[in-house]
């Protein structure tokens, strides 16, 4: 099912444009990785380019050079110690880390003029401190240069060792997200057995007892969920104080991964961005084919917060 033909709606073109072509040699000069690459990203272009648009569809894969954009770097290396059935990140065979990568990715930053950054990263099982240490540096080094940037954090679950999650916490981004991924009953085979659904909760559940940043996180749809099963993971993420929540297609990255078990219609997308914040009273949710945990959209909604709007302007704003 997962080769037969995609619908209209999951179609777009190719990134492009002078601004995706500078950020992309920027980060190759510094040897860093970008989760958009790595895992294939169909909005890497828009973000990339600073395209505001939140439903991607063509037009929003023109819209280059319109200002200051976003990227996702990935931390800890391109390689991860576990291996979840939907992800296209290349697993084992770990190396060291790179002590210079905070300071580079902050330079990267400065140099490609992002106004809104963010961090994830490959899990490292195989650390002592699993990571954490390291991404915390790298927050640190980039609000050293410039503290106006907004710095989201989409963290691994660091086994839910409270202590690891502190590390982020302490570090004081602005938005702090760890994606359950899907539905309770689906962990696996979707997700690594290392991975769990209460672990995951755990970690949100710290974020918003221990600071008062942004928490966030996304599901993918398509792997077999039921609909009564995302609406209990909604009730679950809502009881703890998870702010925003983000939708989107599973695609198969190869014949060796999990299967899409559906293709899901915008409408139904578009529902589930209602109940998110209409019943469940999540500060936003965006929702469709191709939103990804990390989009321009969600950030926009981010931004305006932050510079004192309201929760009602931001949600417009982020979807003209």
């Amino acid at each position: 099912m997962s080769r037969s033909r995609k619908p209209d709606w999951l179609k777009m073109r190719p990134p492009s444009g002078e601004r995706f072509t500078d950020i992309k040699q920027s980060l190759r000069e510094r040897d860093l990785h970008t989760v958009c690459e790595e895992a294939n990203c169909p909005n890497m272009g828009e973000c990339w380019s600073g395209g505001a648009n939140a439903s991607p569809n063509e037009e929003a894969a023109d819209a280059a050079d319109s200002g200051p954009g976003t990227a996702t770097f990935m931390l800890l290396g391109d390689r991860c110690s576990r291996g979840c059935n939907f992800c296209d990140v290349e697993t084992g065979g770990m190396e060291p880390l790179d002590p210079d990568e905070p300071a580079n990715v902050a330079d990267a930053v400065a140099d490609i003029g992002l106004d809104y950054v963010v961090l994830t990263s490959v899990d490292r099982d195989d650390l002592p401190d699993q990571g954490a240490g390291h991404f915390a540096e790298t927050i640190r080094a980039i609000k050293r240069r410039d503290s106006s940037i907004l710095v989201e954090c989409l963290i691994p679950d660091f086994q839910g060792e409270p202590d690891l999650v502190r590390q982020i916490i302490d570090a004081e981004p602005d938005v702090l997200a760890h994606n359950i991924e899907t539905v309770d009953r689906l962990q696996w085979p979707v997700r690594d057995r290392r991975a769990g659904y209460e672990q995951s909760l755990s970690v949100l559940r710290q974020a918003n007892r221990e600071s008062d940043v942004f928490t966030k996180t996304s599901l993918m749809l398509g792997v077999g969920e039921y609909a009564h099963e995302v609406y209990q993971t909604l009730s679950d993420l809502r009881q703890v104080g998870t702010d925003i929540v983000t939708f989107g297609q599973y695609l198969q990255p190869s014949r060796s991964h999990l299967e899409v078990s559906d293709y899901v219609h915008p409408d139904v997308f578009d529902t589930w961005q209602r109940v998110a914040e209409e019943e469940f009273e999540f500060q936003y949710c965006a929702s469709g084919p191709m939103v990804r945990s990390s989009y321009r959209a969600g950030e926009l909604f981010v931004e305006s917060v932050l510079a004192g709007g309201d929760a009602e302007t931001a949600r417009e704003r982020a979807r003209q």
